[in-house]
């Protein structure tokens, strides 16, 4: 055997395991993306890309003859599937009849390509490496490459690169590599010609996808939105998505509308006002998630108020809400103001750790669509809440929509009241989305209906409070569980009440 072969080989180990893991990272995170539910889709696709690998590894007891071969050709399939397949998951999104179906048919292509390679790759070594070193450096390079995969993809790769330019580029890796060891040992191995020309072509197809990476993520996003894309980008926590027709701007994060400018005042109005204009000489407010800066907006119309503190996990939101002119101008520069303080932190692990007390507190979060934000509307979160807010103080939750998801909803107002919190219930209509519910709470004094609110506001009325305050029959409280972190029922009933409006 060469002596160069080793090394290469063990350095194609490393790549495998790089790649390998990339490309089940980059199919989880797309999926979530797509199909919400993170811990559902990344569980679903490790197993199933698991399950794959071992159907590759049984497979490679039929592989005989022509090992090194074999393995060069299977690590050119590899860097072509692996880079093209998130272009592929994103252009056929909104056509498929089954997406499912193909996000599991090439996550599984790639497990089963994946798990042929290390086999093989050993079978060529045994006979440099006793067995037990054989198995150590192998293995070894195997997870020092998985380790090194896991680090750098949230860090490095998708907010620099994004997830279609990340594929394309471990897949000429990957053909890089397989191109690497035919050069090496051309007089070693048949079918030189072959696998250099399909090397090359791979190598050079792969290339023009990652220079065209921007247009295809375009063009693929362009596909599920009827307005005008002005700015998308992936960021350590979400893809976010701005869209233009005419004058009216709409954002959306991993595909799911956040608000529209021509009624979001109806909805932070709604938010804001019925709890803030009822505490008295409110000066601390805090506001958690929100990182649009239109909460904050109308927060601002109290003079009273001295301090605003915004917790919001992405800075990729609140760098875009104070930079951009068209969205300055939506929430009136409200997150350079001098009163707002900016942290960009996970809610949960900020608010336990932090000892302020607040008058009044805004929890504007995403809905309950996956645990990693269901864990934000649970008892153990709010008990939290309940120890920041000061004795005169009020809280108020984005509650979902009563009408659509009416356990849902329930379930908040069950959660806080499994706390001590008194609660008060109340909704009304955005047309963007349709009946949207709130509901406010408090441990000390009773809510009292304000008569007055600022005078620049748009919507709300004290009048029109009685009807928010009113639920009909088909709103009404229903029976529904507390919201608890071992079992997140919440999510469950969101997933069920919306899925069968989604879906429809």
């Amino acid at each position: 055997m060469h002596k160069r072969l080793p090394v290469l080989l063990l350095t194609s180990v490393f790549v495998v395991a790089t790649c390998g893991l990339i490309y089940e990272l980059i199919a989880g995170t797309l999926a979530s993306y797509l199909l919400g539910d993170s811990v559902t889709q990344f569980s679903t696709i490790i197993g199933l890309y698991l399950f794959s690998m071992g159907i590759g590894s049984w497979i490679s007891k039929y592989f005989e003859k022509d090992i090194l071969f074999w393995f060069i050709q299977i690590e050119i399939l590899v860097g072509l599937v692996g880079g093209t397949s998130s272009s592929i998951l994103y252009l056929v999104f909104e056509s498929a009849a089954s997406f499912r179906i193909i996000l599991y048919s090439l996550v599984g292509v790639t497990g089963i390509l994946v798990g042929l390679e290390i086999p093989l790759l050993m079978r060529i070594l045994k006979d440099r490496y006793e067995f037990k070193d054989l198995v150590s450096k192998v293995f070894t390079f195997d997870y020092i490459g998985a380790l090194l995969a896991s680090i750098i993809f949230p860090l490095l790769l998708i907010p620099y690169l994004g997830l279609i330019k990340t594929s394309y580029l471990f897949g000429m890796l990957n053909v890089a590599i397989a191109l690497i060891v035919c050069l090496s040992f051309r007089k070693e191995i048949k079918r030189v010609i072959y696998l250099k020309t399909a090397a090359v072509m791979c190598l050079f197809a792969l290339l023009a996808g990652f220079v065209f990476a921007n247009a295809i993520t375009s063009y693929s996003e362009s596909l599920g939105y009827t307005d005008t894309i002005i700015y998308s980008k992936s960021t350590n926590y979400q893809r976010i998505v701005l869209t233009k027709k005419g004058r009216m701007l709409r954002l959306y994060l991993n595909g799911n509308l956040q608000f529209s400018s021509d009624d979001e005042y109806r909805y932070h109005e709604a938010l804001v006002h019925p709890g803030l204009s009822s505490v008295p000489n409110a000066k601390k407010v805090l506001i958690m998630g929100g990182g649009d800066g239109l909460a904050v907006r109308e927060v601002l119309k109290y003079p009273d108020v001295k301090e605003i503190t915004l917790v919001d996990l992405d800075p990729g939101m609140t760098n875009l809400f104070k930079s951009n002119s068209m969205l300055l101008e939506l929430n009136k520069s409200s997150l350079l103001s001098p009163k707002v303080k900016i942290i960009n932190a996970d809610a949960f692990t900020w608010i336990r750790n932090q000892q302020q007390k607040y008058d009044f507190i805004i929890i504007d979060f995403p809905d309950p669509s996956n645990y990693s934000v269901g864990k934000l509307y649970t008892n153990s979160f709010y008990r939290l809440v309940r120890s920041a807010l000061s004795d005169h103080g009020l809280i108020v939750v984005q509650s979902t929509s009563p009408y659509v998801a009416p356990k849902s909803y329930w379930c908040v107002n069950q959660t806080l009241e499994s706390v001590g919190f008194h609660t008060i219930p109340y909704h009304n209509y955005v047309p963007s989305f349709g009946d949207w519910g709130y509901i406010m709470a408090a441990t000390g004094r009773p809510w009292v209906k304000p008569s007055n609110f600022p005078a620049d506001v748009r919507f709300i009325t004290a009048e029109g409070m009685a009807q928010m305050l009113y639920f009909p029959k088909d709103m009404k409280r229903v029976d529904a569980g507390v919201n608890k972190l071992n079992n997140q029922v919440l999510v469950k009933y969101f997933e069920d009440e919306w899925g069968a409006v989604t879906y429809q």
